[in-house]
């Protein structure tokens, strides 16, 4: 149960209904997420519009900031904010383009957009509510859009009505980023709206109120009076309402109710076929894969391979890749196949060797990748590239099968012989074409050997290479994240930090991002500053492992038990065989006095990685506090051979002492006080010291 409603009702009508019964706080505008009307971000993209000029009139920052969260989910906003699309790959042809998004980038623009509506709803003052219609028939970035808003915990006032059918909400195909139906389950409260009564009064609707409605409605006599007329007037209503939206000028129509229209049309292998294109193009390349996937499917349906043979070939292509980009690789594949069975292009064979080879190399989910598979795919793609006639077609595709062949090696630890492939395309880039030609992917040969120079330890290298690409295309953000990474790895924090926040100034919010500028701080030795990032960090993916560990750690440090142990309940929620995660609840339950369960949960967490200092540290402290200074003394031996922290020497010290080995403990009270100054270990070793200087005493006193 939570904060938000789940409407649940067999019709649109009764859902209405049974909102507008319902005591709530002021509404925002409500929205249609039926993806049939525009698309991807149809809900979101609504919202979006409705409320950006007031928005940036009384916050003008939000524009700029948000300007790729905006561009993409409302692009008929995309002049009022600065340009989204600015990076390498917006300034090549087409068919250069050699860079995509990654699949969790919807999900980063879906947490810009809560983002911004965060600063509006506190702008505005006072609590809000958002109803949401046709949420079963959302497209997955509207999916992830809602369920943001659902678990985030920091929209204040705001209340999510999703109103949707009266069968579960499906999850997107193949690996989506969330599950609106659990959050759902976990994040709102389910209410069942009844059916209405009676129908609507008024006239029989005409059979063209189905197209008028962009075939969303679910009026049993709307869609019964469509599907009476003649399929010849179907058509040539969906042609004229086709051309009504696009008079309109809104560019959403066109990835949402216009293509669905001129499928539908007098002409689907004409116009049909190049509306789907030109949507499925704009979301592939944006990263909106499972639309665009959706919109692959539809045209290749369409397309005919006997008389469009280009048609076929661009849908399939385009709609195997953006599948195996979302972990369809299992239905990629099988587009692939049946493409190879059809065709003896050899271009289209050598393409469809490359995305096999990748589908193996990559997208398969790990147990089933086959690297020996990979690399034969590759070879073969590599093969046909080598006797293409034009020269420059033949060493770009040549060298881009080497690059796929230096990701196999890399995957299979050849980290020496991907870096000579790279580099040997490289070089043949620059002696056969032009400075000028194929520069995104020469700049994508680099950015990949300094992925490979940092595996394999050679940071100032890969750094060079890091900051080259950076100097080439500035404004993609994943270069500055890796720039970041690099520096941190070199001991260079500061600048680690510098990278992070030019990365986020550039991206919606990502977690990894906030996660390293999180580790770095506390490097540097900024607490809260650690502590804000974390927190963000699992604001942004509550599921963030390392993030919960982390913070529940420093928290612990900082005296806040309770906060630090919701921090491990909600991680083991996730992680239950967590070591570091059992580690952390081991202490806490230590600090509870709950000795019992703290050693069992210590000893739970050795079974998951033996070499976890802190838990044989930890288990040593629980023992000794139970009695057993032996047992004890075992477990901090094997901890102290794992770390030589101060905190582990001086626990082993207090044993020895306690053990009556004072030489020993004097030993490790003289290293701890060394290296800290602490003056407890300066007490207790003038304690040890007396003890041994009363025992030398003794043993040579003469005897009476």
């Amino acid at each position: 149960m939570g904060d938000h409603l789940w409407i649940r009702g067999a019709r649109r009508r009764d859902r209405e209904l049974f909102v507008a019964g319902l005591d709530l706080p002021p509404a925002l505008p409500a929205l249609d997420a039926h993806r049939r009307l525009r698309g991807p971000y149809t809900a979101a993209g609504t919202l979006v519009r409705a409320i950006f000029h007031d928005a940036v009139a009384r916050l003008p920052e939000l524009g700029p900031r948000h300007n790729i969260e905006i561009s993409t989910s409302a692009p008929e906003l995309v002049r009022a904010v600065p340009s989204a699309w600015t990076s390498m790959e917006w300034t090549v042809n087409g068919g250069e383009r050699t860079r995509f998004y990654s699949r969790l980038h919807t999900l980063n623009i879906a947490n810009g957009l809560a983002e911004l509506l965060r600063d509006y709803l506190r702008e505005l003052g006072g609590p809000r509510t958002l109803v949401v219609e046709n949420v079963h028939e959302a497209d997955p970035t509207d999916q992830e859009f809602i369920a943001v808003l659902m678990r985030r915990g920091d929209l204040g006032g705001l209340t999510v009505v999703a109103c949707t059918g009266p069968d579960p909400v499906p999850d997107p195909p193949g690996e989506p980023s969330v599950s609106l139906a659990r959050v759902m389950d976990r994040h709102a409260t389910r209410l069942d709206a009844p059916a209405a009564p009676g129908e609507p009064d008024g006239p029989e609707p005409s059979g063209s109120a189905y197209v008028a409605l962009d075939g969303v409605s679910d009026d049993p006599r709307v869609i019964a009076a469509y599907e009476r007329l003649p399929r010849e007037e179907r058509a040539r209503l969906h042609d004229a309402r086709a051309a009504e939206l696009r008079a309109r000028g809104e560019f959403s129509l066109l990835l949402g109710a216009v293509p669905y229209h001129a499928e539908h049309g007098g002409d689907p292998g004409g116009a049909g076929l190049a509306a789907l294109w030109a949507a499925m193009d704009h979301c592939r390349d944006v990263g909106l894969y499972q639309a665009a996937a959706e919109l692959g499917v539809r045209g290749s349906a369409i397309a005919d391979l006997a008389t469009q043979e280009d048609w076929w070939w661009k849908f399939n292509d385009a709609t195997g890749i953006t599948m195996a980009s979302v972990g369809r690789a299992d239905e990629a594949k099988a587009i692939y196949d049946e493409a190879r069975a059809a065709t003896a292009d050899p271009m289209i064979h050598m393409e469809l060797a490359y995305g096999t080879a990748m589908l193996y190399s990559r997208h398969f989910p790990e147990p089933r990748r086959d690297y020996q598979q990979a690399r034969a795919w590759i070879n073969i793609s590599i093969a046909i590239a080598s006797l293409i006639e034009d020269p420059k077609k033949r060493a770009f595709h040549t060298v881009f099968g080497g690059n796929g062949l230096a990701l196999v090696e890399v995957r299979q630890k050849s980290p020496n012989e991907a870096l000579r492939l790279l580099e040997q395309g490289m070089a043949r880039l620059d002696r056969e074409l032009e400075p000028g030609e194929h520069i995104l992917h020469r700049t994508v040969l680099r950015y990949n050997r300094a992925q490979v120079l940092g595996m394999m330890g050679r940071l100032e290298d890969a750094l060079a290479d890091y900051e080259a690409v950076v100097e080439r295309d500035p404004d993609f953000p994943e270069h500055h994240f890796n720039v970041g990474n690099i520096l941190r790895r070199l001991g260079r924090d500061e600048e680690a930090v510098a990278a992070y926040e030019r990365a986020l100034s550039l991206s919606p919010p990502f977690p990894e991002a906030y996660y390293n500028l999180g580790d770095t701080r506390l490097e540097l030795g900024d607490v809260e500053g650690a502590l804000r990032d974390f927190g963000y960090t699992i604001e942004l993916d509550p599921a963030h492992v390392d993030a919960r560990v982390n913070r529940a750690g420093l928290l612990h440090e900082l005296g806040d038990a309770d906060a630090a142990w919701q921090d491990v309940t909600a991680g083991l929620e996730i992680a239950p065989a967590n070591p570091h995660l059992l580690c952390l609840k081991g202490r806490l339950l230590a600090g509870r006095g709950v000795l019992d369960a703290a050693r069992e949960t210590l000893t739970e967490a050795l079974r998951g990685d033996d070499r976890l200092a802190e838990a044989w540290a930890s288990r040593g402290e629980v023992v000794f506090r139970e009695g057993d200074p032996r047992e004890a003394l075992r477990d901090l031996d094997r901890a102290l051979e794992l770390s030589d922290a101060p905190a582990i020497r001086f626990n082993r010290a207090v044993v020895c002492q306690e053990l009556g080995r004072y030489a020993e403990a004097a030993d490790g009270y003289e290293k701890v006080l060394a290296e800290t100054g602490d003056e407890e270990a300066a007490d207790r070793l003038r304690t040890c010291l007396t003890a041994l200087g009363a025992a030398s005493t003794a043993t040579t006193a003469p005897s009476s």
